[in-house]
Protein backbone atom coordinates (compact mmCIF):
# COMPACT_ATOMS: atom_id res chain seq x y z
CA UNK A 1 0.00 0.00 0.00
CA UNK A 2 1.02 3.37 -0.94
CA UNK A 3 2.89 5.50 2.01
CA UNK A 4 2.43 9.76 2.12
CA UNK A 5 4.06 12.01 4.96
CA UNK A 6 2.41 14.93 5.84
CA UNK A 7 3.49 17.47 8.39
CA UNK A 8 0.94 19.79 10.88
CA UNK A 9 1.84 22.96 11.29
CA UNK A 10 0.48 26.29 12.74
CA UNK A 11 0.74 28.95 15.33
CA UNK A 12 0.79 27.72 19.22
CA UNK A 13 -3.02 26.76 20.26
CA UNK A 14 -4.78 26.51 17.03
CA UNK A 15 -5.17 23.22 17.68
CA UNK A 16 -3.00 20.78 15.93
CA UNK A 17 -2.51 17.89 18.26
CA UNK A 18 -6.12 17.98 18.94
CA UNK A 19 -6.76 17.72 15.26
CA UNK A 20 -4.38 14.99 14.95
CA UNK A 21 -5.63 13.11 17.97
CA UNK A 22 -9.48 13.49 16.51
CA UNK A 23 -8.47 11.80 13.29
CA UNK A 24 -6.58 9.15 14.70
CA UNK A 25 -9.92 8.23 17.08
CA UNK A 26 -12.24 8.93 13.75
CA UNK A 27 -10.68 6.44 11.58
CA UNK A 28 -10.50 3.56 14.92
CA UNK A 29 -6.79 4.26 14.54
CA UNK A 30 -6.27 3.41 18.41
CA UNK A 31 -6.18 0.80 20.72
CA UNK A 32 -9.18 0.46 23.84
CA UNK A 33 -6.53 2.03 26.18
CA UNK A 34 -5.37 4.61 24.78
CA UNK A 35 -8.69 5.91 24.52
CA UNK A 36 -9.25 5.11 28.14
CA UNK A 37 -5.70 7.00 29.18
CA UNK A 38 -6.92 10.35 27.44
CA UNK A 39 -10.61 9.85 29.49
CA UNK A 40 -8.40 9.52 32.81
CA UNK A 41 -5.69 12.34 31.70
CA UNK A 42 -8.36 14.68 30.86
CA UNK A 43 -10.30 13.76 33.56
CA UNK A 44 -7.37 14.35 36.12
CA UNK A 45 -7.23 17.70 34.48
CA UNK A 46 -10.39 18.97 35.04
CA UNK A 47 -10.93 19.58 30.94
CA UNK A 48 -13.36 17.66 28.84
CA UNK A 49 -11.98 15.06 26.26
CA UNK A 50 -9.01 16.25 25.36
CA UNK A 51 -7.87 14.68 22.20
CA UNK A 52 -4.38 16.12 21.99
CA UNK A 53 -2.88 14.17 24.42
CA UNK A 54 -2.60 10.91 22.27
CA UNK A 55 -0.36 13.13 21.19
CA UNK A 56 1.37 15.21 23.79
CA UNK A 57 3.09 11.98 25.95
CA UNK A 58 5.36 14.41 27.69
CA UNK A 59 4.09 15.40 31.26
CA UNK A 60 5.38 18.90 30.55
CA UNK A 61 3.05 19.43 27.21
CA UNK A 62 -0.12 18.11 29.14
CA UNK A 63 0.19 20.70 32.08
CA UNK A 64 1.32 23.27 29.55
CA UNK A 65 -0.61 22.55 26.19
CA UNK A 66 2.45 23.09 24.38
CA UNK A 67 4.03 20.39 22.09
CA UNK A 68 7.69 20.55 22.36
CA UNK A 69 8.81 17.84 20.37
CA UNK A 70 8.01 16.14 17.03
CA UNK A 71 6.12 13.36 16.80
CA UNK A 72 5.58 10.84 14.40
CA UNK A 73 2.12 8.69 14.15
CA UNK A 74 1.19 6.61 12.14
CA UNK A 75 -2.76 5.34 10.76
CA UNK A 76 -4.71 3.99 7.29
CA UNK A 77 -7.25 4.32 5.19
CA UNK A 78 -8.48 2.14 2.58
CA UNK A 79 -6.34 4.33 -0.28
CA UNK A 80 -2.63 4.44 1.85
CA UNK A 81 -0.97 3.81 4.66
CA UNK A 82 0.03 7.66 6.25
CA UNK A 83 2.56 9.05 8.84
CA UNK A 84 1.75 12.46 10.66
CA UNK A 85 4.64 14.64 11.67
CA UNK A 86 3.21 16.58 14.54
CA UNK A 87 5.31 19.93 14.62
CA UNK A 88 5.90 22.65 17.44
CA UNK A 89 3.87 25.84 17.06
CA UNK A 90 5.80 27.73 19.66
CA UNK A 91 8.63 30.15 18.52
CA UNK A 92 10.96 28.51 21.26
CA UNK A 93 10.64 24.88 19.02
CA UNK A 94 11.10 26.33 15.23
CA UNK A 95 13.92 24.62 14.88
CA UNK A 96 12.41 21.12 15.75
CA UNK A 97 9.64 22.25 13.16
CA UNK A 98 12.25 22.62 10.64
CA UNK A 99 13.33 19.16 11.02
CA UNK A 100 9.81 17.55 10.99
CA UNK A 101 8.74 19.54 7.67
CA UNK A 102 12.02 18.53 5.69
CA UNK A 103 10.77 14.92 5.84
CA UNK A 104 7.06 15.54 4.92
CA UNK A 105 5.83 15.30 0.65
CA UNK A 106 2.92 17.73 2.60
CA UNK A 107 2.14 19.48 4.81
CA UNK A 108 -1.52 21.36 6.71
CA UNK A 109 -1.54 24.74 8.07
CA UNK A 110 -3.82 25.06 10.86
CA UNK A 111 -5.34 28.28 11.19
CA UNK A 112 -7.70 29.01 14.46
CA UNK A 113 -11.12 30.62 12.96
CA UNK A 114 -11.80 32.60 15.80
CA UNK A 115 -8.04 34.00 16.42
CA UNK A 116 -7.37 34.00 12.64
CA UNK A 117 -3.58 34.38 11.16
CA UNK A 118 -1.03 34.74 13.43
CA UNK A 119 3.12 35.91 13.58
CA UNK A 120 3.52 31.52 13.49
CA UNK A 121 1.52 30.87 10.95
CA UNK A 122 3.09 33.46 8.47
CA UNK A 123 6.03 31.65 9.72
CA UNK A 124 5.52 28.28 9.20
CA UNK A 125 4.09 29.07 5.77
CA UNK A 126 7.03 30.57 4.70
CA UNK A 127 9.06 27.79 6.08
CA UNK A 128 7.15 25.13 3.85
CA UNK A 129 7.58 27.21 1.12
CA UNK A 130 11.25 27.33 1.54
CA UNK A 131 11.40 23.40 2.17
CA UNK A 132 9.47 23.36 -1.38
CA UNK A 133 6.57 21.81 -0.21
CA UNK A 134 3.56 22.32 -2.85
CA UNK A 135 0.86 20.56 -1.02
CA UNK A 136 -0.60 22.14 1.11
CA UNK A 137 -3.95 21.89 2.75
CA UNK A 138 -5.89 24.96 4.48
CA UNK A 139 -7.62 23.74 7.77
CA UNK A 140 -9.35 26.40 9.71
CA UNK A 141 -10.21 25.28 13.09
CA UNK A 142 -12.41 26.04 15.89
CA UNK A 143 -15.50 27.31 13.84
CA UNK A 144 -17.50 26.28 16.42
CA UNK A 145 -15.82 29.32 18.26
CA UNK A 146 -16.39 31.51 15.70
CA UNK A 147 -20.02 30.43 15.49
CA UNK A 148 -19.94 28.17 12.13
CA UNK A 149 -20.28 31.32 10.53
CA UNK A 150 -19.62 31.25 6.37
CA UNK A 151 -18.82 34.79 6.47
CA UNK A 152 -15.88 34.36 8.70
CA UNK A 153 -14.54 30.94 6.62
CA UNK A 154 -14.70 32.99 3.44
CA UNK A 155 -12.99 35.77 5.15
CA UNK A 156 -9.93 33.92 6.27
CA UNK A 157 -9.87 31.82 2.86
CA UNK A 158 -9.06 34.69 1.22
CA UNK A 159 -6.96 35.83 3.08
CA UNK A 160 -4.99 33.22 3.68
CA UNK A 161 -5.20 32.64 0.16
CA UNK A 162 -3.61 35.90 -0.98
CA UNK A 163 -0.43 35.70 1.34
CA UNK A 164 0.13 31.98 0.54
CA UNK A 165 0.29 33.29 -3.28
CA UNK A 166 2.49 36.71 -2.12
CA UNK A 167 5.34 33.35 -0.99
CA UNK A 168 5.22 31.24 -3.69
CA UNK A 169 2.90 28.43 -1.90
CA UNK A 170 -0.73 27.52 -3.01
CA UNK A 171 -3.49 25.80 -1.56
CA UNK A 172 -6.25 23.65 -3.26
CA UNK A 173 -8.28 23.15 0.39
CA UNK A 174 -9.64 25.51 2.39
CA UNK A 175 -11.62 23.09 4.81
CA UNK A 176 -14.10 25.11 7.87
CA UNK A 177 -13.34 22.02 10.66
CA UNK A 178 -14.21 21.93 14.18
CA UNK A 179 -11.40 19.46 15.65
CA UNK A 180 -12.32 19.18 19.31
CA UNK A 181 -16.33 18.65 17.75
CA UNK A 182 -15.16 16.31 15.46
CA UNK A 183 -17.04 18.74 12.31
CA UNK A 184 -15.91 17.75 8.74
CA UNK A 185 -12.62 15.66 9.94
CA UNK A 186 -14.22 12.07 9.06
CA UNK A 187 -17.61 13.20 8.65
CA UNK A 188 -19.67 16.20 7.97
CA UNK A 189 -20.63 18.66 10.75
CA UNK A 190 -24.17 19.75 10.98
CA UNK A 191 -23.08 23.20 12.13
CA UNK A 192 -21.21 23.35 8.73
CA UNK A 193 -24.05 22.61 5.97
CA UNK A 194 -23.23 25.47 4.25
CA UNK A 195 -19.78 23.95 3.38
CA UNK A 196 -19.83 21.95 0.20
CA UNK A 197 -15.75 21.07 -0.17
CA UNK A 198 -14.17 17.48 0.95
CA UNK A 199 -13.66 16.30 4.39
CA UNK A 200 -10.17 16.75 6.13
CA UNK A 201 -9.74 13.31 5.54
CA UNK A 202 -11.40 13.33 2.01
CA UNK A 203 -8.29 15.92 1.16
CA UNK A 204 -5.67 13.78 2.49
CA UNK A 205 -6.63 11.25 0.17
CA UNK A 206 -6.95 13.63 -2.79
CA UNK A 207 -2.83 14.13 -2.22
CA UNK A 208 -0.50 12.62 -4.41
CA UNK A 209 2.94 10.88 -3.41
CA UNK A 210 6.04 12.71 -3.88
CA UNK A 211 6.78 11.01 -7.33
CA UNK A 212 10.72 9.38 -7.14
CA UNK A 213 12.68 11.91 -9.92
CA UNK A 214 13.85 8.97 -12.13
CA UNK A 215 14.07 10.90 -15.38
CA UNK A 216 16.36 13.48 -14.24
CA UNK A 217 19.65 13.42 -14.26
CA UNK A 218 21.50 11.33 -11.91
CA UNK A 219 22.97 12.29 -8.27
CA UNK A 220 24.46 9.59 -6.11
CA UNK A 221 25.98 11.16 -2.88
CA UNK A 222 28.71 9.20 -1.56
CA UNK A 223 27.46 8.20 2.10
CA UNK A 224 30.88 5.76 2.93
CA UNK A 225 33.10 3.77 1.13
CA UNK A 226 33.25 -0.31 2.14
CA UNK A 227 35.98 -2.88 1.28
CA UNK A 228 33.94 -6.21 1.33
CA UNK A 229 35.31 -9.38 -0.74
CA UNK A 230 38.33 -7.81 -2.07
CA UNK A 231 36.32 -5.21 -3.76
CA UNK A 232 36.12 -1.40 -2.37
CA UNK A 233 32.09 -0.45 -2.67
CA UNK A 234 30.82 3.23 -2.71
CA UNK A 235 27.74 3.38 -1.27
CA UNK A 236 24.60 5.86 -0.98
CA UNK A 237 21.35 6.82 -2.28
CA UNK A 238 20.45 7.46 -5.35
CA UNK A 239 18.82 10.60 -5.08
CA UNK A 240 17.97 11.27 -8.77
CA UNK A 241 18.34 9.77 -12.09
CA UNK A 242 19.35 6.24 -11.98
CA UNK A 243 22.80 4.62 -11.85
CA UNK A 244 23.51 1.30 -13.88
CA UNK A 245 26.30 -1.10 -14.79
CA UNK A 246 28.65 0.44 -17.56
CA UNK A 247 27.53 3.41 -17.10
CA UNK A 248 29.93 6.49 -17.88
CA UNK A 249 29.58 8.38 -14.74
CA UNK A 250 32.16 11.46 -13.27
CA UNK A 251 32.69 11.87 -9.95
CA UNK A 252 32.89 15.40 -8.22
CA UNK A 253 34.22 17.73 -6.94
CA UNK A 254 37.20 15.92 -8.75
CA UNK A 255 35.96 15.42 -11.54
CA UNK A 256 36.64 12.03 -12.58
CA UNK A 257 35.26 9.69 -14.86
CA UNK A 258 35.40 6.41 -14.64
CA UNK A 259 32.28 4.06 -15.59
CA UNK A 260 30.03 1.85 -12.93
CA UNK A 261 31.61 -1.95 -13.01
CA UNK A 262 28.85 -3.08 -10.94
CA UNK A 263 25.68 -1.66 -8.89
CA UNK A 264 25.24 -4.07 -5.54
CA UNK A 265 22.37 -4.66 -3.07
CA UNK A 266 22.30 -6.96 -0.21
CA UNK A 267 21.10 -10.42 -1.09
CA UNK A 268 19.98 -9.54 -4.51
CA UNK A 269 21.57 -9.15 -7.92
CA UNK A 270 21.21 -6.04 -9.93
CA UNK A 271 22.59 -4.39 -12.68
CA UNK A 272 20.84 -0.77 -12.00
CA UNK A 273 18.95 1.35 -9.61
CA UNK A 274 16.43 4.52 -9.25
CA UNK A 275 15.87 7.71 -7.50
CA UNK A 276 15.34 6.63 -4.13
CA UNK A 277 17.08 3.52 -3.82
CA UNK A 278 20.09 3.02 -1.39
CA UNK A 279 22.51 0.64 -3.15
CA UNK A 280 26.37 0.24 -3.64
CA UNK A 281 28.52 0.20 -6.78
CA UNK A 282 31.95 -0.44 -7.67
CA UNK A 283 33.74 1.46 -10.39
CA UNK A 284 35.98 0.45 -12.99
CA UNK A 285 38.98 2.63 -12.41
CA UNK A 286 40.86 2.92 -9.37
CA UNK A 287 39.98 6.25 -8.15
CA UNK A 288 39.93 8.58 -5.26
CA UNK A 289 36.65 8.51 -3.64
CA UNK A 290 34.91 9.66 -0.10
CA UNK A 291 32.38 10.54 2.11
CA UNK A 292 30.72 13.83 0.52
CA UNK A 293 31.25 13.36 -3.13
CA UNK A 294 28.92 13.31 -5.67
CA UNK A 295 28.77 10.07 -8.76
CA UNK A 296 26.63 12.12 -11.79
CA UNK A 297 26.27 11.76 -15.64
CA UNK A 298 29.28 12.09 -17.58
CA UNK A 299 27.03 14.33 -20.06
CA UNK A 300 24.70 16.01 -17.27
CA UNK A 301 26.85 16.71 -14.16
CA UNK A 302 25.60 19.52 -11.88
CA UNK A 303 28.07 22.98 -10.75
CA UNK A 304 30.91 22.61 -8.79
CA UNK A 305 31.08 25.83 -7.33
CA UNK A 306 33.07 27.83 -4.17
CA UNK A 307 30.53 30.51 -4.01
CA UNK A 308 26.50 30.54 -4.62
CA UNK A 309 23.11 32.43 -3.72
CA UNK A 310 21.19 31.57 -1.32
CA UNK A 311 17.89 32.15 0.60
CA UNK A 312 18.63 31.61 4.24
CA UNK A 313 16.45 30.60 7.27
CA UNK A 314 18.83 31.76 10.44
CA UNK A 315 17.45 29.72 13.46
CA UNK A 316 19.90 30.69 16.25
CA UNK A 317 19.61 32.89 19.06
CA UNK A 318 23.02 34.42 18.68
CA UNK A 319 22.85 36.37 15.51
CA UNK A 320 24.75 35.91 12.23
CA UNK A 321 28.63 37.19 12.89
CA UNK A 322 29.70 37.27 8.74
CA UNK A 323 33.53 37.27 9.63
CA UNK A 324 32.68 33.86 11.32
CA UNK A 325 33.36 30.42 9.65
CA UNK A 326 31.19 27.90 10.11
CA UNK A 327 30.20 24.41 8.31
CA UNK A 328 27.61 24.10 5.47
CA UNK A 329 26.08 20.59 4.72
CA UNK A 330 24.66 19.30 1.56
CA UNK A 331 23.52 16.28 0.52
CA UNK A 332 26.79 14.03 2.37
CA UNK A 333 28.76 16.86 1.54
CA UNK A 334 30.68 18.78 4.52
CA UNK A 335 32.71 21.67 3.84
CA UNK A 336 33.69 24.74 6.15
CA UNK A 337 32.25 28.22 4.04
CA UNK A 338 31.46 32.39 4.76
CA UNK A 339 28.52 34.16 4.42
CA UNK A 340 29.98 36.35 1.77
CA UNK A 341 27.63 38.91 1.58
CA UNK A 342 24.07 39.16 3.08
CA UNK A 343 22.01 41.57 0.41
CA UNK A 344 18.94 41.55 1.92
CA UNK A 345 17.50 40.69 5.88
CA UNK A 346 13.72 39.84 5.91
CA UNK A 347 11.24 39.48 8.79
CA UNK A 348 10.35 36.18 8.50
CA UNK A 349 6.79 36.88 10.01
CA UNK A 350 5.52 39.06 7.37
CA UNK A 351 8.18 39.25 4.31
CA UNK A 352 9.14 42.52 4.90
CA UNK A 353 12.50 43.84 4.08
CA UNK A 354 14.36 45.04 7.42
CA UNK A 355 17.46 46.22 5.92
CA UNK A 356 19.51 45.85 2.31
CA UNK A 357 23.13 45.07 2.22
CA UNK A 358 22.91 43.84 6.18
CA UNK A 359 25.51 42.97 8.43
CA UNK A 360 23.97 40.50 10.60
CA UNK A 361 20.93 38.30 10.47
CA UNK A 362 18.49 37.85 13.92
CA UNK A 363 16.87 34.67 14.89
CA UNK A 364 14.01 33.61 12.67
CA UNK A 365 14.79 36.22 10.27
CA UNK A 366 15.62 35.26 6.69
CA UNK A 367 18.39 36.72 4.29
CA UNK A 368 19.02 36.76 0.46
CA UNK A 369 23.16 35.92 1.01
CA UNK A 370 25.75 34.99 -1.23
CA UNK A 371 27.49 31.55 0.44
CA UNK A 372 31.78 31.69 -0.10
CA UNK A 373 32.84 28.08 0.63
CA UNK A 374 36.71 26.60 1.27
CA UNK A 375 36.73 24.39 -1.72
CA UNK A 376 34.39 23.48 -4.61
CA UNK A 377 31.13 21.75 -3.79
CA UNK A 378 28.47 20.45 -6.28
CA UNK A 379 25.35 22.63 -5.72
CA UNK A 380 21.99 22.47 -8.06
CA UNK A 381 18.87 25.10 -7.83
CA UNK A 382 16.66 23.85 -5.35
CA UNK A 383 14.02 23.85 -8.19
CA UNK A 384 15.84 21.68 -10.21
CA UNK A 385 17.23 18.78 -7.84
CA UNK A 386 16.15 19.36 -3.95
CA UNK A 387 18.86 16.77 -2.41
CA UNK A 388 21.38 19.48 -3.58
CA UNK A 389 19.98 22.32 -3.84
CA UNK A 390 19.02 22.30 0.31
CA UNK A 391 21.54 22.80 2.88
CA UNK A 392 21.88 23.33 6.58
CA UNK A 393 24.29 25.53 8.59
CA UNK A 394 26.42 23.84 11.71
CA UNK A 395 28.27 26.22 14.38
CA UNK A 396 29.28 24.11 16.83
CA UNK A 397 27.81 20.91 15.66
CA UNK A 398 24.05 22.60 16.23
CA UNK A 399 22.02 23.91 12.86
CA UNK A 400 22.06 27.18 13.10
CA UNK A 401 20.32 27.94 9.64
CA UNK A 402 19.02 26.29 6.47
CA UNK A 403 18.35 27.34 3.27
CA UNK A 404 18.03 26.92 -0.30
CA UNK A 405 20.60 27.76 -3.22
CA UNK A 406 18.84 29.96 -6.18
CA UNK A 407 21.92 30.78 -8.51
CA UNK A 408 25.86 31.12 -8.62
CA UNK A 409 27.79 33.15 -11.21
Amino acid sequence: MPELKFVIVGHVDHGKSTLIGRLLYDTDSLPPDRIEEMKKTSGELGRETEFAFLLDHLKEEREQGVTIDTTQTFFHTPSREYVIIDAPGHVEFVKNMVTGASQAEAAVLIIDAAEGIREQTRRHAYILSLLGISQVIVVLNKMDLAGYEEARYHELKRETGEFLESIGTASGFFIPISALKGDNIVRKGEGLDWYQGPTFLEALDSLRERVAPADLPLIFPVQDIYRTDGKRMVVGRVESGRIERGQRVRVLPGDYETAVRSVEKFNEERTAAAASESVGVTLEDSLFVERGMVICEKDRPPATTREFKATLFWMSKAGLDPSRKIDLRCATQQVSCEIAEIERRIDSSDLRVVEERAGTLENLEVGEVRIRTKKPIAVERFQAVQELGRFVLMRENNICAGGIITGWE
